[in-house]
């Protein structure tokens, strides 16, 4: 199966952050390496607007085939037309048609090829829309709080779970961005991740960190040198 690794160049929140070292290691080599430590995955196509990232990517042993066009590379572009763009190139430009493929985000270092592997594998198994990654919430949603514009404090959630304890709520789980495997086909007509047949890979909450400030890149880098 092909694996697609979405990597635009402008990042907001911390620039370049794709490719900002993390223990001496770009970020994105993190989930390169992990992709080609895979059993299931036969190709890895790095996603970018970069040639900065473009180059890196290659040296860790990604395939870029093509630069993603300038369009889907905005901070409003939507991340399914980058992946539907990505597969039709791929498949008009080759004999075989993948009708299905794995999203890896460079924003999850700690994901390991069994992560992979096993999400396919589910893939398959259900005969599936979608595999979303996810991890256990250690607190329910329904504790979640709101401040309106005068500074008070209200409940998020309209709906009232007094008089239970924690354990007598369903558990919840939030998606990880670690291994999305997604059904070409589907994808294209629904344009939408989710459906009836859309099931969860569960990692641990080690593992399913997504890097997105500059505090999740100490927390991570703290994490990877336990496993050093």
């Amino acid at each position: 199966m092909i694996a697609i690794i979405p990597a635009r160049g402008g990042s907001k929140g911390v620039p370049n952050k794709n490719i900002k070292e993390i223990n001496g290691k770009p970020l994105i080599a993190y989930t390169i390496e992990c992709a080609l430590a895979s059993k299931k995955l036969d190709r890895i196509i790095c996603s970018t607007d970069s040639d900065i990232i473009a180059e890196i990517a290659i040296k860790y042993g990604a395939e870029v085939p093509f630069m993603r066009p300038a369009e889907l590379a905005q901070d409003n572009s939507i991340a399914t037309d980058t992946y539907l763009y990505t597969i039709d190139r791929l498949n008009a430009d080759s004999n075989r048609k993948h009708e299905a493929f794995v999203i890896l985000h460079p924003t999850s270092p700690l994901r390991l090829p069994v992560d992979i592997d096993s999400a396919i594998e589910l893939f398959f198994t259900k005969g599936a829309d979608s595999i979303i990654s996810c991890f256990k919430m250690s607190h329910p949603p329904h504790w979640t709080l709101k401040i309106d514009e005068n500074g008070t404090l209200k409940k998020f959630y309209d709906f009232d779970v007094s008089g239970k304890n924690r354990q007598e709520i369903d558990d919840t789980f939030f998606p990880n961005g670690a291994v999305t495997v997604l059904n070409y086909l589907f994808l294209k007509e629904m344009r939408t991740y989710y459906s009836d047949k859309t099931f969860a890979y569960i990692m641990p909450q080690e593992r399913s960190i997504d890097i997105d400030t500059e505090h999740d890149f100490k927390v991570a880098e703290l994490l990877i040198e336990q496993t050093l």
